[in-house]
């Protein structure tokens, strides 16, 4: 029996366990090793570059507590990242990356549309889109053929 926050996976309850882990048909290796590998460079350079791309990141943005926020952010970015490239809960780890991406898009990209317009906004999103629109893929097709999601639900 694995227990995931208040869900409970087990024979007694193969719906819930069907809804988390039930993945298409969909080839999906390629997007996650995309995604996975990414956002597992990203949040390990948030302990390795920590002025630059960890609390000093954070606190340039203007976040309160930044070491606390850029730990919290590169954990969850390293724990999601190695999810999704097993393809392991990879729906639910999708969409706490997906809450990371909104986040970095509120914080950091909006002023840029606002305050250089549109073609700036987009030349500086271009990753973050690319990242998020895998992200939503994975979100609706699950880990896909070749992911521990799929073994788990046979």
């Amino acid at each position: 029996m694995v227990e995931i926050a208040k869900f409970t996976l087990s024979k007694e309850n193969p719906t819930m366990k069907k809804k988390i882990l039930n993945t298409s048909s969909t080839p999906t290796l390629l997007p996650r090793l995309v995604v996975g590998l990414v956002f597992l460079s990203e949040g390990m350079q948030k302990f390795l570059f920590p002025g630059a791309l960890g609390e000093g990141r954070f606190a340039k943005i203007g976040f309160g507590h930044p070491e606390f926020w850029a730990s919290f952010t590169g954990t969850f970015e390293i724990i999601c990242a190695i999810l999704v490239l097993v393809g392991l809960l990879t729906r639910p780890a999708s969409l706490i990356l997906i809450v990371i991406m909104g986040v970095a898009f509120i914080t950091t990209k909006y002023a840029i549309l606002m305050d250089k317009g549109f073609w700036s906004f987009a030349h500086e999103y271009r990753t973050d889109f690319a990242m998020t629109v895998l992200l939503i893929f994975l979100l609706f097709y699950g880990g896909g053929n070749c992911s521990l999601d799929q073994r788990l639900i046979q």
